[in-house]
């Protein structure tokens, strides 16, 4: 568990021996979703607005982003825009871009009133930097504008998908 709380500080400093070991690490994966699944129970905790009735929806939705995100991640940087080191599985994102939660966990901040919306944005760019630096050395990437194009695609794709769900769900309510 220390080993745990020590990759998590790594992470969150953006340490690239950090990211090296827990992609290296099979042992981590279960670490990282759990840091994942914090993180998403801290995300909604500091998203909490009066009224908001399903918690649990917005933890899961949380967790299922992450994952798309993840799968986008993958397609876009190994199979369409790999560089020639690229060698890399489902396993190592998963563990790299877990620990890369970690900054989401300061976004239960976003519940400090008049300045949380703060905290909040600046735990979401800190965890989009920190799964830059993840990708990029689960990617074997040398160009980190790479990473970041793959980690910008991800997103994207994953927002697109949230937002038909969206739409669906309100199709099906009306």
């Amino acid at each position: 568990m220390a080993s745990m709380f020590r990759r998590m500080a790594g992470a969150a400093r953006l340490e690239v021996a950090t990211y090296e070991e827990v992609e290296a690490d099979r042992g981590a994966t279960w670490q990282a979703i759990l840091i994942s699944i914090v993180s998403s129970l801290a995300i909604t905790i500091g998203d909490f607005h009066a009224g908001d009735v399903d918690a649990i929806a917005k933890i899961v939705a949380g967790l299922v982003g992450w994952i798309t995100w993840v799968f986008f991640i993958w397609l876009v940087g190994v199979k369409m825009v790999p560089e020639p080191e690229t060698r890399s599985d489902l396993g190592e994102l998963i563990r790299t871009t877990g620990f890369a939660t970690t900054p989401g966990l300061f976004r239960i901040l976003g519940l400090v009133p008049v300045v949380g919306w703060l905290f909040v944005v600046a735990a979401w760019i800190w965890t989009l930097a920190a799964m830059v630096v993840g990708v990029r050395q689960a990617l074997d990437y040398k160009s980190t504008p790479r990473a970041v194009f793959v980690c910008v695609l991800g997103f994207a794709a994953q927002l697109l998908i949230f937002f038909f769900l969206l739409q669906l769900q309100r199709e099906a309510t009306t």
